[in-house]
This record gives C-alpha cells, sequence and structure tokens, in this order.
C-alpha cells in the first residue's frame, strides 16, 4: 500500500501548483486514467470477443486498486488529511451530514459527486437501451416458452439501470474511493461508446 500511497502523493505534488489543496483528488482521477489506459488493450480484446476470460479479465485487474484506494483513505495514513474543496478524502457521506448536514460544505461536494455519477449511470442506462434496441432480434430456442422470452426481455430492461448502483456504493466508501468509482465508470461507459463507434464506421 505504501507504493500507491506514495504515487498518489508525488502525483499530488505534481498538481499542486494549480489545484492546491484539491491536487491530491485530481491525482486520484489521473491515477484511475493511467489505470484504465494501461487496461484499454484488454478492454478491446473483449469487446472483440476475443476469449471468453477477456472481458473478465479487467474487472479482476481493477478490484486490487479500488481496494487500495479504499485501504488508503479508511486507515490513519498521510493521506487522511487532503481534501476535495470542503471534504477530506477519508470522509463518507455520513460525516458530511454530520458535519454540516445535506447542504452544508462538505455535503454539497459529495452532491456534486452523486450528481456526476447519476450522469454517468444515466448515460450509460440510455446507451444500454439503444445498444439492445439495435441488437437482432434473436430466434428463440425451441424449448423457451413465451413467458421465458418475456421475462429476459424485461430482465433486458432492467439490465442498464443496474449502473445507478454506484450511487449506493459511493455513499458508504471514502470520498476518495467515488472519485475512483465515478472516473472508471465514465471511462467504461466513454470506452464502449468509442468501441461501438469504431466498429460502425468499419462495416
Amino acid at each position: 500500500m505504501s507504493v500507491f500511497t506514495r504515487l498518489v502523493e508525488e502525483l499530488g505534488r505534481l498538481l499542486e501548483p494549480a489545484l492546491a489543496e484539491s491536487a491530491t483528488a485530481a491525482a486520484i482521477v489521473l491515477f484511475t486514467v493511467l489505470v484504465r489506459l494501461a487496461l484499454h488493450p484488454l478492454n478491446r480484446a473483449a469487446f472483440r470477443g476475443a476469449t471468453p476470460m477477456a472481458g473478465l479479465l479487467p474487472v479482476l485487474l481493477q478490484l486490487p486498486v479500488f481496494f487500495l484506494m479504499y485501504r488508503a483513505f479508511s486507515s490513519s495514513g498521510e493521506l487522511l488529511d487532503h481534501r476535495l474543496l470542503a471534504a477530506p478524502l477519508g470522509a463518507r457521506w455520513s460525516d458530511a451530514l454530520g458535519a454540516g448536514g445535506f447542504l452544508g460544505a462538505q455535503g454539497l461536494v459529495f452532491l456534486g459527486l452523486f450528481a456526476a455519477i447519476a450522469v454517468v449511470a444515466a448515460w450509460s442506462a440510455v446507451r444500454g437501451r439503444r445498444a439492445a434496441a439495435e441488437a437482432p432480434v434473436p430466434v428463440p430456442a425451441a424449448n423457451v416458452s413465451a413467458e421465458q422470452q418475456a421475462a429476459l426481455r424485461k430482465l433486458g430492461g432492467v439490465l442498464p439501470l443496474l449502473s445507478f448502483g454506484t450511487l449506493i456504493t459511493a455513499a458508504v466508501v471514502p470520498l476518495a474511493a467515488g472519485l475512483y468509482l465515478v472516473t472508471t465508470t465514465a471511462w467504461s461507459v466513454a470506452e464502449r461508446a468509442w468501441f461501438q463507434h469504431r466498429k460502425r464506421s468499419s462495416l
């Protein structure tokens, strides 16, 4: 964990002249972008369906990064004193509510984070529904009943809404982990949109 902490601190020092006290928050966003850039080839292979494991591997590789982010801002350490505007990066939404309420200085930072996550989730849901609507209708298998087909269609309509679950996670993890979540989720949606655009333009 010390290597991760050192890396975030060094990125924060580089950004401090321009971003002052919010430099560490920006360093978390930059670190997340660097992780996603490193995973980009695997995600491209997953989109092309190169191997069955290709889609699962990028998710599995991100779990340790999220865990390190969570631990670094949950336990005592050098990073806990850093802030995003008025909110400490180690604070949770419950802390912000206790420190000034829903519209207090810290509460407004969390509301901004939740709004950003909601925008990304809505974008993901709209893209997911559009992709489902454009997908060719599969030929039903002989052993699938009409009720099962209807249930599958309903499930397909609900799945894009699961991206809003990130809001629940962001409400219970430290602010730093919430920044990681919104950045990586936005990257995922934008990356998939880019892949689909490239696929359509190559047809």
